[in-house]
């Protein structure tokens, strides 16, 4: 079994990110990263699939500047097997189709059995790319999954629906799928891991050339405002004004 598993470095949530000048992204220089939550998740779930199994590869592959290194060194540190990492500037958005071009090139000639993803990033959150890069490899693919069952050449997974619902589908090898938080326990790097992940083959790809589909803009902070309006009148006449000001200005009506 030879399980990709997609990992992203993301700012942590206490990390401070201030805004460049020309307000185009922001000032990543000053932010501190680590691993997506989700893809921890994942990264999880792939490696208790190859022991419950005794047998198979887990490849941890990220995409992203020179930086990322410290998250891939940290999926081997426990207990992947290789990386791949797809060397590029990322500063700004890169949509999910540009995304998931560059992962379809670099591993189009692996031949993974699955495909593991964070559900989404916790930066961005668009939640898109494993489903893209599924249909471009020509594999089944699942989201939202809170459980998975490996027999027969295929893959059982329970989806999160809504309103408390779950759904298992099943699914035939190879499959892209999607994995929500919360389904397992990931593990933490033991020293052994540290130490070993530096002996570990960590291979460095350049991407094809993809182009942009979507541009970003500008980059703010959004303002917030105060302001105490006194409603005078009877009773009748404040509460015709209340419903005026809900339809019409802040639009809850």
């Amino acid at each position: 079994m030879k399980i990709a598993v997609l990992v992203k470095q993301v700012p942590g949530p206490d990390s401070p990110l201030p805004i460049q000048s020309n307000q185009n992204w922001v000032d990543e220089g000053a932010a501190a990263f680590i691993m997506n939550e989700s893809d921890n998740y994942a990264l999880e779930e792939a490696l208790q699939i190859r022991e419950s199994m005794e047998e198979g590869e887990v490849v941890a592959v990220s995409l992203g500047p020179d930086r990322i290194q410290k998250v891939i060194r940290e999926a081997l540190a426990k207990g992947a097997d290789r990386a791949i990492h797809i060397q590029m500037d990322t500063e700004g958005v890169i949509d999910p189709l540009v995304t998931a071009s560059h992962f379809a090139h670099a591993l189009k000639e692996e031949n993974f059995d699955l495909i593991f993803t964070g559900l989404q990033s916790d930066d961005l959150g668009m939640g898109q790319t494993g489903i893209i890069l599924g249909e471009m490899l020509g594999m089944a693919t699942a989201s939202l999954a809170m459980a998975t069952e490996l027999s027969d050449g295929k893959i059982k997974v329970k989806r999160e629906l809504e309103a408390g619902w779950f759904q298992w589908v099943s699914l035939t090898l190879p499959a892209s799928v999607s994995i929500q938080s919360g389904l397992n326990t990931p593990r933490y790097p033991s020293l052994k891991g540290i130490m070993g992940a530096k002996r570990k083959e960590l291979k460095v790809v350049t991407p094809n050339v993809v182009d942009a589909t979507q541009s970003l803009e500008r980059v703010y902070l959004p303002k917030s405002e105060k302001q105490t309006v006194m409603i005078e009148g009877s009773a009748d006449q404040i509460v015709e004004k209340l419903v005026e000001t809900f339809r019409n200005e802040i639009k809850v009506l």
